[in-house]
């Protein structure tokens, strides 16, 4: 059979996404969605919204949820970005602000998308360790020959986060390189560069409301940024699809931007029960670094991560895993309702028994 597939498609290593089984009902801990339902004002403007517009494009820049968003963030609608899904912002950034010629700089143990979008475009990577306490090493990295940084903040998988003000130092250490914070579990640890993207050109910001929103399954993110930065990434979105959010998408997450109350106190519970749930893993014998998400990085106990997975999977609790050097010693368990934690410790401790 003749392969139609470019050398591009045949060479590249696609992001594998945590597993969504239909076999049957699981306690689903391993894809970090909020474990709480939307904002009852999104639910209402989803319900409400006229069908019978659909027949009509939708805004091309998503105007009307740039200025929700822009209001909320304390900027300028013309600092702000609309897509389908952080993921989208950080593909669409690959391409307006890196080349071939200069490296780009991230974790070695971070989220896996950036090394897959660095392939697909051919731009070579800078790949800096971690430190031995996890943290992302903001030093190694400025002095790493670079064109600009993608720092997920908290990190993922770890969950470790790192202080607004570490941050803004590391930005103004590096003036002529570009900053981007994949900020995309920032609410669950509150310490956001939002306003920062007015005072520092080198900084480009991205949010998703699949996260702290409850929203994963609409598909919606978005970036704040200088108006150069934005409009680099405008020029890139109109070579692929000048109407990237739906108008349904638009109207829903502009209503959940406008309740961030009720974002914030669902926030607050998952906080709430990471913490709770660390404390007891660390019993248990795990390690568990500090996170600021809302998951948990939990390895080097009693098992190892690769059986713990399979075992817990058998019970009926799915928690990610991956099976590499660097990270099968660990395990990243999203942080579930209290009684959802409560079945899972009960399995972990039946599991150690």
């Amino acid at each position: 059979m003749k392969d139609f597939l470019s050398e591009r498609a045949r060479g590249i290593a696609p992001y594998t996404a945590g597993e969504q089984p239909a076999d049957r009902r699981y306690i689903k801990l391993n894809t970090n969605e909020n474990p709480y339902p939307p904002s009852p004002e999104a639910v209402a403007a989803l319900r409400g919204f006229g069908a019978e517009t659909l027949n009509r494009y939708p805004q091309p820049c998503s105007d009307r949820l740039r200025q929700v968003i822009a209001q909320a963030e304390g900027v300028a609608p013309e600092n702000v970005f609309c897509s389908n899904g952080s993921d989208e912002t950080l593909f669409l950034s690959f391409a307006a602000f890196f080349d071939r010629n200069a490296p780009v700089c991230y974790a070695d143990i971070t989220y896996s998308f950036y090394a897959v979008y660095a392939a697909f475009f051919g731009i070579e990577s800078a790949v800096v360790p971690l430190n031995k306490d996890y943290k992302i090493d903001l030093a190694a990295m400025a002095n790493t020959p670079c064109k600009g940084y993608y720092i997920a903040n908290p990190n993922a998988p770890t969950g470790v986060g790192i202080p607004r003000a570490e941050m803004e130092e590391f930005i103004k250490s590096v003036p002529d390189r570009l900053v981007i914070a994949d900020e995309a579990y920032m609410d669950f640890y509150g310490e956001s560069l939002s306003g920062a993207v007015l005072k520092y050109e080198n900084l480009l910001v991205v949010k998703t409301f699949s996260k702290s929103y409850s929203l994963a399954g609409i598909r919606c993110g978005y970036a704040l940024g200088s108006r150069a930065l934005i409009e680099g990434l405008t020029r890139v979105k109109d070579c692929m699809n000048s109407y990237p959010v739906d108008s349904v998408c638009a109207a829903v997450c502009a209503a959940a931007v406008a309740d961030r109350a009720y974002r914030d106190k669902t926030a607050r519970l998952v906080c709430d029960e990471r913490e709770r749930l660390r404390e007891e893993l660390l019993r248990l014998g795990f390690t568990v670094p500090q996170s600021g998400a809302n998951f948990l990085f939990a390895g080097k106990g009693k098992i190892a991560g690769g059986a713990l997975y399979a075992r817990l999977k058998e019970k009926g609790v799915l928690v990610r895993h991956w099976d590499t050097p660097a990270l099968s010693e660990f395990c990243r368990i999203t942080v579930g309702t209290r009684e959802e934690n409560d079945i899972l410790l009960k399995s972990i401790k039946t599991i150690l028994g």
